[in-house]
């Protein structure tokens, strides 16, 4: 009997910045996501087939791909993407949202008529814009920050707008884009002197025509929902509540995404005030795995942010404390899966990246990183820095890694094992949030 083929693609990893430099930290996501969903995937007996950027071949190795292509430099990656398509029965595609990445990949499967796994057509259109999961939010009556679309005046933001919204709300704001993934170019403004000072770095920190929108900032624990929708089941079934490191405020180096733990303290209640909300939300749009954002302040009030139509950092996480395999839940969902309404999370993870800096002298691809990840089965991202970025020139790498223990105290007691693990391989941690 054939093995059922599929295709799982990863931009960032997969050959999507196979022609620019390849930001280290979206490659640490990107690759701890593929390796979590083909190990998945591989233990549901499907024979898998998948491309990597000709930069990270030597990680082919930990994949359990049955067929891996490599993207080089001269190639064009979507046409290989295009073959790899059509070679396939079943397609798991896992791009950012920005400048229609993951709508367009994900149409090819579709124009292809081949089954799509993940996230369809219509509920990635609605995710990608956070101005309209806003409005969305907004027509089901659901908490969320109130959000403008700011304005273009003589080819540039309208600064005057800005300053006038300011005024008006009285709160710190934040200043993102529509199409934005995780904590990417988010602006956090607390008075006029940082709107000035932002907006006289215009060139450096805003793309043209490139639509932003200014929200109200709200103060409060930065959670999230991982959610899957069978096409099968009428439930949304919660896989687990998330904690979310975010670097926001911090105007110096910009924001970032920094990973999570799950789950969450008080996850239960917090689970049943969810499920209030949700039941106000049409999410017939969405299938598979997805995600929302949460904002919950200290009064318990919940605030939704955005959705992510596809899958998310988070599950990194996720698949070492749910005690079934997730991806099942995509495929042939039995009645005892579809009734599996309620988390059912035994234990606990931290998924983090960690920034470290390498001060040895032996060679890290042939001689440290197999050695690392026979040492640390945590480590999902070996580290990792691309030549021609500014990371490799004081020899700073990033890695990301997954904790499975008991509680969140074990898992912080593991993360500080690993650091010390790290240290013997002359690594020095220089930021773990």
């Amino acid at each position: 009997m054939n093995k059922k083929k599929i295709f799982i693609f990863e931009f960032v990893s997969g050959g999507g910045f196979n022609q620019v430099d390849i930001p280290s930290s979206l490659f640490c996501e990107g690759y701890g996501m593929l390796r979590s969903i083909i190990a998945d995937f591989k233990s549901l007996d499907f024979e898998i087939l998948t491309l990597i950027d000709y930069r990270i071949s030597f990680l082919s190795h930990y994949l359990l791909a049955d067929n891996i292509k490599i993207v080089n430099a001269e190639d064009n990656c979507l046409n290989k993407f295009k073959e790899s398509v059509k070679e396939s029965e079943f397609n798991f595609i896992i791009a950012p949202e920005f400048s229609n990445i993951l709508y367009d990949l994900t149409k090819i499967v579709r124009d292809n008529n081949k089954t799509l796994l993940s996230v369809d057509l219509n509920g990635i259109k609605l995710g990608s814009s956070k101005y309209k999961t806003y409005e969305f939010f907004k027509t089901h009556g659901v908490n969320t920050p109130l959000t403008y679309q700011i304005p273009f005046k003589d080819k540039t933001l309208d600064f005057d707008f800005i300053f006038q919204k300011f005024n008006e709300l009285r709160y710190p704001i934040v200043i993102k884009p529509d199409d934005g993934v995780g904590a990417e170019n988010i602006y956090y403004l607390e008075n006029e002197t940082q709107i000035s000072d932002l907006f006289n770095d215009y060139d450096n920190k805003f793309e043209q025509k490139r639509q932003y929108l200014l929200q109200e900032y709200i103060e409060g624990d930065d959670l999230s929902i991982s959610l899957i929708r069978t096409s099968k089941g009428k439930n949304d079934i919660i896989l687990s509540l998330n904690s979310q490191k975010l670097n926001v405020k911090n105007t110096k180096s910009g924001s970032e995404y920094f990973g999570g733990s799950t789950p969450i303290e008080n996850c239960k209640q917090v689970e049943e005030e969810i499920k209030i909300i949700l039941q106000k939300l049409d999410l017939s749009k969405f299938s598979g795995y997805f995600g929302i954002d949460f904002i919950r302040k200290n009064n318990g009030d919940i605030f939704f942010i955005e959705i992510n139509p596809r899958l998310t950092t988070s599950y990194i996480g996720i698949r070492n404390v749910v005690n079934y395999n997730s991806v099942e839940l995509l495929l042939k969902p039995s009645q005892k899966l579809i009734e599996l309404t309620e988390m059912d999370v035994k234990i606990h993870s931290i998924f983090s990246r960690i920034e470290l800096n390498y001060n040895g002298s032996n060679e890290i691809k042939e001689n440290i990183i197999p050695k690392l990840i026979n040492e640390i089965p945590e480590l999902v991202t070996p580290p990792i820095s691309f030549e021609t970025s500014n990371q490799d020139k004081d020899n700073q790498f990033s890695c990301f890694i997954a904790t499975k223990e008991q509680d969140l105290l074990s898992s912080s007691k593991k993360v500080r094992e690993i650091i010390k693990s790290f240290e013997k391989f002359n690594f020095n941690v220089i930021y773990f949030k």
